[in-house]
Parts: structure tokens; sequence; C-alpha cells
């Protein structure tokens, strides 16, 4: 047997990997993981023969002998689901398995928000045809599409036309075979569980498009009380639906963020979600004073934990990880902050024509040297999978890079400078005045992680 209780992380890739780690080193905690990289191959083939139910059973039977007394995961796709029911099957800390289910299922969740918070709804409504069927008449446009379970952002966009509308639902065989593995464990559960006459996640959902700017509210469930974390703001390339980046602190008015964790608790409490972190993503209309929840993520937006954990010295893994033991979140330790506002940068590129070059070890020394606080992350895949990005997300994400700032305006000086060091153009303003020195932040009290990942499909950080 363990000499000492141990956590288990299920589907812990990118920066659950990077936080677990840091968290895990913070509090001297042992972990194991299970489960696999669906961006990456050879890993990803496992979906081939993945069973959700199956994988649940296996590690139940080892969860004695290994010593496990807690799991977590902030894996969209299929970790916070799984870890939710072995939760569950262990009588260990988790949010419900319903909850999980009731806010990924996205057309049962816009019918429960239509209940419960009306006045941060939008129109919607079941595309009323299979993935490669006809598409229906009499579509009011334009629609903005989006899969009934999905994650990452993928086929999510607005249509304009009949058109187009059938053109974005066209696929190959070897596409509906993976949309179909991605889908259907989260299927058969929904089924079994939030009731009969639920419609198909094999489905579309058709949306009203909203032209507003876009938020984050982070948050967390404790012995049924839903508590706020902060607020992220999310910045779009102009014209486009793809984040260039994520900022904290929020600019967004006090009384707005108290209105959004108002809808979130009574969402939440509709669903039963009574334990762990969750993300809401909503837009706000200044002009209209109008809140629009865009849908509710039943876990952690893990690459929100660094920006966090610099502006406001709160590790979003620890307390995940707190709240997978059943501890209090209110508990863990704050360190001292390490910058005035820290973002989360994202390079793309929205032509496939258009060259993209990965920093080689000279750039990636000199971004560590000038920055010690930077956090990078490089995308590199070769054409065939960069050409599956544009069809499926309208660009290929190649690049993200973490920093801090004294302020937004030292920010995003500091962005451009980093993105020329990497040779790569900056999601950021041109500062108005140029500096000539570089400003720096001091490093985390762990240290970052400069660390490239091997090639895999791009995909949008939900968050």
């Amino acid at each position: 047997m363990p000499s000492s209780p141990r956590t288990l992380l299920l589907f812990n890739y990118d920066w659950d990997a990077v936080g677990h780690r840091r968290a895990g080193a913070a509090q001297g905690m042992a972990f194991d993981e299970a489960g696999f990289d669906l961006f990456s191959f050879p890993s990803n083939a496992r979906l081939a023969w993945f069973d959700m139910e199956r994988f649940v059973q296996r590690l139940a039977r080892q969860a004695p002998a290994r010593g496990w007394t807690a799991v977590t995961s902030n894996h969209e796709q299929f970790g916070a689901l799984a870890a939710a029911l072995l939760a569950e099957r262990m009588g260990w800390p988790g949010t419900p398995v319903a909850a999980i289910l009731a806010c990924q299922h996205k057309l049962h969740a816009r019918q429960v928000l239509q209940r419960v918070a009306p006045e941060a709804n939008l129109d919607f409504a079941l595309l009323d045809a299979e993935y490669g069927a006809p598409i229906p008449s009499g579509i009011a446009y334009p629609r903005f599409v989006k899969p009934v379970k999905a994650a990452f952002s993928v086929l999510a966009r607005t249509v304009d036309s009949h058109a187009e509308l059938h053109r974005h639902t066209r696929f190959g065989a070897w596409e509906l075979w993976v949309i179909r593995r991605l889908v259907e464990p989260f299927e058969r559960m929904a089924q079994q569980r939030l009731g009969p006459g639920l419609p198909s996640a094999h489905r579309m959902l058709l949306e009203a498009p909203v032209q507003a700017d876009q938020f984050n509210l982070d948050g967390y469930a404790f012995g049924g009380d839903v508590h706020a974390i902060g607020v992220v703001d999310a910045v779009m390339y102009p014209g486009t639906q793809a984040f260039m980046r994520f900022e904290l602190p929020s600019k967004l008015p006090a009384n707005v963020q108290a209105r959004a964790l108002d809808v979130a608790r009574r969402f939440l409490q509709a669903v039963g979600f009574t334990h762990g972190l969750f993300n809401m993503e909503f837009f706000y209309d200044a002009a209209t004073d109008r809140l629009t929840v865009i849908e509710f993520n039943p876990r952690m937006a893990a690459q929100f934990s660094d920006l966090y954990l610099r502006v406001q010295g709160l590790d979003l893994h620890a307390v995940s990880l707190a709240l997978a033991h059943g501890h209090n979140p209110a508990s863990v330790a704050r360190t001292a902050p390490t910058a005035g506002a820290a973002a989360s940068f994202v390079y793309r590129v929205f032509d496939a024509q258009q060259p993209v070059t990965m920093p080689d070890t000279a750039r990636q020394q000199a971004l560590a040297q000038a920055f010690p606080d930077a956090l990078l992350f490089a995308y590199p895949k070769p054409r065939g999978s960069m050409a599956r990005d544009f069809k499926w997300l309208g660009s290929y994400r190649y690049g993200i890079l973490h920093l801090g700032g004294r302020d937004t305006a030292d920010l995003h000086q500091r962005c451009t400078t980093a993105s020329a060091l990497l040779g790569w153009p900056a999601p950021c303003p041109e500062p108005a005045t140029p500096r000539l020195a570089l400003t720096a932040v001091p490093a985390p009290q762990q240290p970052p992680q400069h660390q490239p990942l091997p090639a895999m499909p791009t995909t949008e950080t939900s968050p």
C-alpha cells in the first residue's frame, strides 16, 4: 500500500500539467495520472476504443491499491465528467454528475437558463438535421451555430445564409467518425442521467448572434454556496470571433460583475452544481446594458490559473485540489502578487498560406533572459493539420505567451518587446510612447515553465 494518500489527475495536459506541478510542489502532494492527450499522436489513437464507463470502472478498481483519495480534472471533453463519475462511485468530494452534464449539453443549458434567468438568455433552437443531412428552410439568418456538445470552440461560428450553413455542416467520413467518437461517451451518459426526451447531443445548436464585449466569470461552489473569484476580459482579433488575448484585472464595472454572479448562482443552483470550480462565458453590451450568457463550463478555465496567481496571488490549481479533497477553498493560502496586470496573449494566423516560424532555441533563450516571468507554449504542426484547423476553427493558433506587468500599459509594452524577440507579431496594442529599456516584474515564486509543446491540432480555449 502507498505510504501516503495520492490524488488522481485525469487528462492532465497543457495548462493543467504546469498548474498541478506548481501547486503540488508547493503543497508536497503526490499525484498519479490517467487519460490520454487528445491533441497529440500516438496518444490520441486511444480515442478509437475509449469507453467512459469502462475507463471509470477500471480506475475505481485500482483506487484502493494505489491509495487514491481524490480525483480532479479540468479537461472539457472527457476529464471533468470522468472525474465526477469516479468521485461519485468512490464517495469522494466532486461535482455532481448531473450538473456536469447539464452544463455541457448546450441545448439543455439554454433551456434551464430560460427558466431561471431569461433576461440573460438569447434566442436559440436545435438545428433539425443530423450531421450531413439537408438543412431545413425557414431559418432566419445570420445565426451562430455550434455543436450541442463540443469543446474548444470547434465548429462554432456565425453563418449568414442557408448555403453557408450547408457548407459548414458537410463532413467527410473521417471527420464524422472523429465527431461521433468525441461526443458518444457524453451522449450515452446524458441520456441516462438527464431524463427522457433529451435531444441528442449529435446535433447542432442555432443561436442569435451577439456583437458585444466578451468576459469570463470564474468561481466555485462549496457547501452549496457559489463564490466569485474574478472576471477575465476576452479580447478578439478585430472582425473575428477568435481570441487575441485574455486580460486580468477586468475593466468590467463591479456592478455588472455582481449581476453576472447573480445569474451564475441561479443557473448553478438550478442544475445542482454544489461543488467545484466553474467558468461562465458571457457578453456585456455597455450601450444597452445587456448581459448575455454564452455558456457555463463546469470546471476551471485552466488557462487563467496563472493569471490569477500573478495578479491576486491565488493559484486556481491549488483551489481545484482543495475542492477535490473536500476542503474549503477559502482556506487556500495566497502568495504576494507579482504583477498589477497579466494576460494570456494568443498568436494566430487566418490565412492558410501565411507562413509561421517557430522560435528557435536562441529566441527562446533570449525571451527567458529578458522576461523571466514569461510562460510560453508553441504549437508547431504540419501543413495538413493546419488545414484542419482553418476548416474547424477558422484560424491556426500557433502560440500563447503569458506575461505580467505593472499595469495594462506596461503589460502591452512588454508583450510588444517579447513578441519581437520571438519573431511573432504582437497580439496587443502598440504603446503610445516606445520605451528603450525592457521592463520586468519579479519572477513568480514557482519557476515558470518555458516549454514548447509537441505538435498538436490547435484548439480554442473555451477557456
